[in-house]
């Protein structure tokens, strides 16, 4: 039987912001989309004769670009938002743990869903999770977020977290709401070789995620750095979030996250580290010479008073960087566009003031950055022929927008700008700033249930 001919979607009469290695970008443009494929990029229309086009969209007023891409997040925490609103990262983590060590599989599939609901109608077209509480008898967590993900039909990473630092230890998470080492290797591995696709196409993706120094033992993070490697796949923790945890690590381990970070094994190009606030020049020669990636959270880092990451340093010395949002506990919007706009404003107020970031590095920050930090820039982050067709068309022609000339400019400096279509995979998810693969109503109800049963649940201890 001869192949199926390619199906065609056609965009046409937009901007273009292509973030390929030249910044190339069309006033006016065309981008062609063969079943799953970026098929062409270019000035004007689309070429003439095109077979098999099953979609035509005049994007006059638009803006394309790559998909928004988010690096770091934890799902669970949509259902825990709007609590501990004053407290830093130490006394939120203290205030909260205890209602996070009682979630189950029913509230971390509708957490999921509200999580992922919220960044895929905002433009978020590759997320990740690093889930990392798994409480005893809780169910198949990594699981029911996998199936969310699937549902929603975004591209995904599952950071497969883990802690084995409790109260008992020194650490901050309860008792029954840590694992023991080999039972958080023996986890982690069988959920990898479950659930993780090395395709080029792959939409779900498996890293090794053990949660923070403060959190888990030294030999989690060193035998999940060999598991990682011997498996072929990637690894996520937090490092340098805040002060506190450079006293920690001197006073445990007597040397910074960093220096601590590297005598684990967990500095390299298959590494990324979400935060990274409060590192030193050695600190960032480091990141750099061994291609460790940085997902920097900007929104978060300023809810939990934890500083200004040092970005356009970071850039200037070759680290790859991304963008997070981080836990919707401590980012309640919970949308990626937030982070591209705080990345630039919050960065300005550090050392470099008015030179730290325009509006192209903040989108190259969301978009190809996060794919180098996730290990798929091959794959997605940049419009150019033979990538994943996962692109964004945000609407620019109405009140918020409409007279700011540059689209780039009004996308990152304006407000969060409508998306009228969202692309993954060459599958339209999202049509007129609503959903296509889920109802929204419906996710915002059990996201509710869940929150208030969590309360119940914590409330009767």
């Amino acid at each position: 039987m001869a192949p199926s001919a390619a199906q065609r979607t056609v965009i046409e009469n937009c901007a273009i912001a292509t973030i390929d290695a030249q910044d190339t970008e069309y006033a006016s443009g065309h981008v062609v989309i063969a079943d799953n494929r970026i098929e062409s990029v270019g000035a004007g229309r689309a070429p003439e004769g095109l077979t098999d086009v099953v979609r035509r969209i005049d994007g006059t007023g638009h803006l394309v670009t790559p998909g928004l891409v988010n690096t770091h997040h934890h799902f669970y925490q949509w259902i825990t938002r709007g609590l501990a609103t004053d407290h830093n990262l130490f006394d939120w983590l203290v205030a909260l743990y205890p209602t996070w060590a009682r979630i189950d599989e029913q509230m971390v599939h509708a957490a999921a869903q509200g999580s992922l609901a919220m960044m895929a109608r905002g433009g978020v077209t590759t997320a990740m999770d690093h889930h990392y509480v798994f409480p005893h008898g809780s169910g198949d967590l990594s699981g029911a977020i996998i199936k969310a993900a699937a549902d929603m039909g975004v591209r995904f990473t599952l950071a497969r977290g883990s802690m084995d630092r409790s109260v008992k230890d020194g650490g901050l998470p309860p008792d029954f709401a840590v694992e023991t080492l080999d039972g958080a290797l023996a986890a982690t591995e069988e959920t990898v070789k479950k659930h993780h696709d090395a395709s080029f196409d792959a939409m779900t993706q498996v890293a090794v995620a053990p949660c923070s120094p403060f959190s888990v033992s030294t030999e989690l993070l060193r035998q999940g750095a060999e598991l990682a490697r011997r498996l072929g796949v990637r690894m996520h923790t937090h490092g340098s979030e805040t002060v506190e945890e450079e006293k920690f690590c001197h006073e445990l381990f007597g040397m910074g996250p960093t220096d601590y970070f590297e005598s684990t094994g967990w500095l390299g190009h298959d590494v990324w580290m979400a935060h990274c606030v409060h590192m030193n020049d050695s600190d960032i020669e480091a990141f750099a010479r061994t291609r460790t990636g940085v997902a920097h959270c900007p929104s978060s880092n300023a809810r939990l008073a934890a500083g200004i990451a040092r970005v356009p340093d970071m850039l200037a010395a070759g680290v790859p960087v991304g963008l997070g949002v981080d836990g919707t506990a401590s980012n309640e919007s919970g949308e990626l566009h937030t982070e591209l706009r705080n990345a630039l404003l919050i960065n300005r107020l550090g050392a470099h003031r008015e030179a730290a970031l325009n509006a192209r590095q903040a989108l190259r920050l969301g978009t190809y950055g996060g794919a180098q930090v996730l290990g798929r820039a091959d794959q997605i982050g940049s419009l150019e022929p033979g990538k994943l067709a996962d692109l964004v068309l945000w609407k620019l022609d109405t009140l918020a927008h409409a007279s700011i000339a540059d689209p780039v400019t009004a996308l990152v400096f304006g407000a969060a700008a409508p998306v009228t279509a969202s692309f993954v995979n060459g599958r339209r998810i999202v049509e007129d700033n609503r959903l296509l693969t889920a109802d929204e109503d419906a996710i915002a109800r059990s996201t509710r249930d869940e929150a208030q049963r969590l309360a119940r649940i914590t409330a009767q201890g």
